[in-house]
């Protein structure tokens, strides 16, 4: 989530990849389409309308994932991502993603023998995985592909079905596929070169940019999360007066009174506090 110096872009500064943008743009079955076709070197043979950032939230008590675009082919489920700037454990996002696409199948009638093959695809505009000794060098590898197979005899596939994509774009020259360089040195420039289908993004990015409702959307997106943002920072703030309160009691020097004016709490919390202590 954003920082207490985030600042969204405005609609005219929004690029393909940033949020709002990137499902807008793929908000298009065609073009959509076309994305996966030239990523994951498979058929898209009917697209249901893409899911923009899908909520997947089994359970009350469990913890919810909303993916950036939800497809799904007669076939097949991908979900899309768009990661602009490094988080941590990738791995094991990609990981709990899968787990809530199957899930999410599962609680809509279908047996495990019926899921369909699923794809995690990730676009990162920098490398997500560096050498263990030292963080600060990269593989650089433009694509990696992972699938489960078996360690003892890698000819052994487990043949579940999934597959987790990972394009790292700032490794683009050393693609050696002409369209997906041109895409990747796209994510990564900002700049379409000469490669047809990023000129057609780049094109539509313009085009979405002048249509009032995404216009209005995007803007009440940002409210949302700015109300979100203070929420979270009222909530930290209350938490530290409560710490705060909670070590001025145990040090038993001071009145409630004097307590509830250092912490900033009301007499009745801090009487809470020290019944619970």
């Amino acid at each position: 989530m954003k920082n207490d110096s985030y600042h969204p872009k405005s609609v005219d500064e929004l690029t393909f990849t940033d949020d709002g943008m990137f499902q807008a743009v793929l908000h298009n079955p065609e073009i959509c389409a076309e994305l996966i076709e030239r990523l994951l070197h498979i058929k898209v043979n009917h697209v249901d309308y893409p899911e923009l950032e899908k909520q997947i939230a089994p359970y009350y008590s469990s913890k919810g994932v909303r993916l950036d675009v939800y497809v799904k082919d007669d076939d097949k489920i991908i979900d899309i991502e768009i990661q602009s700037y490094k988080q941590e454990a990738l791995g094991k996002r990609t990981r709990y993603y899968q787990s809530m696409v199957d899930i999410d199948c599962i609680l809509k009638g279908q047996d495990y023998t019926e899921l369909k093959d699923s794809y995690i695809l990730f676009i990162c505009k920098d490398d997500p995985f560096t050498f263990k000794e030292n963080s600060k060098n990269h593989f650089g590898i433009p694509c990696y592909t992972f699938k489960n197979i078996c360690l003892e005899n890698q000819a052994v596939k487990l043949d579940d079905k999934s597959l987790k994509v990972i394009y790292n774009s700032s490794a683009y020259e050393k693609e050696s596929d002409e369209k997906i360089r041109g895409f990747l040195h796209y994510i990564y420039t900002n700049e379409p070169g000469e490669d047809d289908f990023s000129n057609r993004l780049s094109a539509l990015v313009e085009k979405i940019k002048e249509n009032d409702r995404f216009r209005r959307d995007y803007a009440a997106m940002n409210l949302h999360d700015r109300d979100i943002q203070r929420a979270a920072k009222k909530e930290g703030a209350h938490q530290k007066a409560l710490e705060t309160a909670k070590n001025l009691l145990k040090m038993k020097l001071l009145t409630v009174e004097q307590i509830s004016q250092a912490a900033g709490l009301s007499i009745e919390e801090i009487n809470k506090l020290a019944n619970e202590l």
